[in-house]
């Protein structure tokens, strides 16, 4: 189990950069052609090896505290134009990649801004995208949803 500790003022920051990598890294594994774009509303351009889909990627990361697991990540809804926006400036698919690290495990879920739209639909200012029990369930039986995981454990500490 790893200690509790407060994290750095710049934690943040670290996490959504190493949530890009992450993402880039998985889908360069599987054969995805991809690179990380510096551009409003969009992070990462993935062209699909399978079916060909050219991805505009949104990546959005949490890290989650003890106390807060199960909580759900926000999506602000200006984020939509946002990644239409830059999608329609590059001619590619809108996607989120999201991104959460709770305990001890990394999620990721690579979905559609269609399809998040449709079983997640927006309130006023969020998507919320839960990730209780339930709903992790529907996650990985969804085939629309890119998924993986991981375990992580912290061997040694100082």
């Amino acid at each position: 189990m790893s200690p509790t500790v407060a994290k750095s003022s710049r934690h943040s920051k670290i996490t959504g950069d190493f949530a890009e990598h992450l993402v880039l890294y998985w889908l360069s594994k599987y054969g995805f052609e991809c690179a990380r774009v510096d551009h409003v509303g969009l992070d990462l351009i993935a062209k699909n090896p399978i079916s060909n889909v050219l991805m505009g990627i949104s990546v959005k990361a949490r890290s989650r505290n003890v106390g807060t697991e199960g909580t759900y990540l926000s999506i602000p809804v200006d984020n939509i134009e946002k990644i239409k926006s830059a999608c329609a400036a590059f001619g590619c698919d809108p996607f989120f990649a999201l991104v959460i690290d709770e305990n001890d495990q990394i999620d990721v879920f690579v979905i559609s801004l269609e399809h998040l739209l449709k079983i997640r639909p927006p309130g006023r200012r969020v998507i919320a995208w839960q990730m209780g029990k339930k709903s992790r369930e529907l996650y990985s039986c969804d085939n629309e949803i890119i998924k993986f995981s991981f375990k992580t454990s912290t061997i040694s500490w100082l």
